[in-house]
């Protein structure tokens, strides 16, 4: 493990990826940045708390401390979109959801340093969760890698009205076979919750690079909206009212049901034997 990598090594058929939680930034960056909570504004904020009873059900866990500023691991890193033609961030982005530049003028990183940053942080966390899903892989007939991640309720310059509260990605149905899609969904569709499958958030780079089903690796995406876990602001977002504190109390009803999914992935995996 390094300073911003960690990981923990379960040993049930389960890997849970967390790719947008951290909120660190090195200091030579946020020299840059139009403010330092610009440059945190759009993390997954406290997934990796809200899924800490993972462990407990024997998953592994990877999660970089770092924010998804400095690089983001669940992009492609040639640069291209995922979501052509729709707006979406990069792999170094320079804008926020909203549109917001991220840097002072001129301080945005070039190709030397987009190059440097992937080889600092988006290798060695790529070479980690590859190197989980081996060693589970190795010991189980079929794995599944589940990408955790959330998302403010509202984003018009993403996509339109409130976001269903499950979102699943599959790639379409590329990346896992169909009873992992109908498992996950079914436990989110025994909860008063919405959701939604391969709708706006189709999986990322993650899910879409090591899914193989053929190969007995089942990936999938759970993209949340942040109002079923932690309060949202009803007016604009401001470092004086986000993020709003993790309360353990609302986020218990989403957790519930976040468990049965990952109780879900690990039953299908076994049944894959």
């Amino acid at each position: 493990m390094t300073d911003w990598l960690e990981i923990h090594r379960g040993t049930a058929p389960l890997v849970v990826s967390f790719p947008h939680t951290g909120a660190d930034i090195p200091a030579h960056i946020e020299a840059g940045l139009a403010s330092p909570w610009i440059g945190r504004k759009d993390a997954d904020w406290w997934v990796d708390r809200l899924y800490a009873f993972a462990r407990d059900l024997g998953a592994t866990t990877v999660r970089t401390r770092l924010s998804r500023t400095v690089i983001d691991v669940n992009r492609d890193p040639s640069g291209a979109s995922l979501y052509p033609g729709q707006a979406t961030t990069g792999l170094c982005p320079v804008e926020t959801f909203d549109g917001e530049p991220l840097y002072r003028a001129g301080a945005e990183p070039d190709e030397a340093a987009i190059a440097d940053r992937r080889t600092r942080y988006f290798d060695p966390y790529h070479a980690a969760l590859g190197a989980e899903i081996d060693r589970l892989r190795a010991i189980h007939p079929a794995i599944v890698l589940y990408d955790a991640h959330s998302i403010r309720s509202h984003v018009p310059r993403l996509f339109d009205g409130a976001l269903p509260q499950f979102n699943i990605g599959t790639n379409d149905g590329l990346s896992c076979a169909p009873g992992l899609a109908a498992a996950v969904e079914a436990a989110c569709d025994a909860s008063a919750f919405s959701r939604v499958t391969n709708g706006r958030f189709k999986g990322g780079w993650i899910t879409r690079h090591y899914g193989a089903p053929g190969k007995g690796i089942h990936a999938i995406q759970m993209e949340l909206a942040c109002r079923g876990y932690m309060g949202e602001p009803a007016g604009p977002f401001s470092p004086e009212n986000w993020p709003t504190p993790f309360d353990p109390a609302h986020a218990a009803p989403l957790a519930a049901v976040l468990r049965a999914a990952l109780t879900a992935c690990i039953a299908f995996a076994k049944d894959q034997a």
